[in-house]
């Protein structure tokens, strides 16, 4: 199928616009990641003698977004660029519904062979949306969950005689 001028402007914006999202989403997980977690997005820097410490970070939740919205973006760009590369591959068949009304060799062959194909190709796309709905909730359960280390400390149900013999008595703070 020969593309119009404007559509292949449209493929190459989609590419264009799936890059740069995975680009910013990586660039910006990766910058997070060498500042421990904190978010060094709008934070203040201080000078420390000859080298630079990140004062006053933003909410984490500033990058979570930023990288967030941009993977977002990218997946939703490529999978209009897939989209597009699909349907200009399946564009050219044609009367694939009417065949199955034509009588198969031996007969009962291929029943309802294009409704049953055309189901399938509905059900995975609608299950390749629902995983990416519950990767997403993963994802958010997992970071919802995530807590700080915490020493145990006497007073804990983790605590116990064993653990006093194990790394000594410790007094209660409390």
């Amino acid at each position: 199928m020969a593309l119009s001028w404007l559509q292949r402007v449209e493929l190459a914006l989609f590419a264009a616009a799936f890059l740069c999202g995975a680009v910013a989403a990586a660039a910006m997980t990766r910058t997070q990641g060498s500042f421990s977690g904190r978010c060094p997005l709008y934070g203040v820097a201080t000078l420390n003698g000859s080298s630079l410490a990140l004062s006053r970070p933003s909410a984490p939740s500033l990058c979570y977004f930023v990288a967030g919205a941009s993977g977002l973006l990218a997946l939703y760009c490529l999978l209009l660029l897939l989209f597009w590369i699909y349907s200009s591959c399946i564009e050219d068949s044609h009367s694939c519904s009417e065949a199955q009304k034509i009588p198969w060799t031996p007969p009962g062959t291929a029943l309802q062979f294009y409704s049953n194909l055309h189901n399938a190709e509905t059900s995975s796309w609608v299950n390749l949306v629902l995983w990416c709905v519950v990767l997403v909730l993963q994802v958010v359960q997992w970071k919802s969950e995530a807590t700080p280390y915490r020493p145990l400390e006497r007073g804990d149900p983790e605590w116990s005689s064993e653990t006093d013999a194990l790394v000594g008595s410790r007094l209660s703070h409390s």
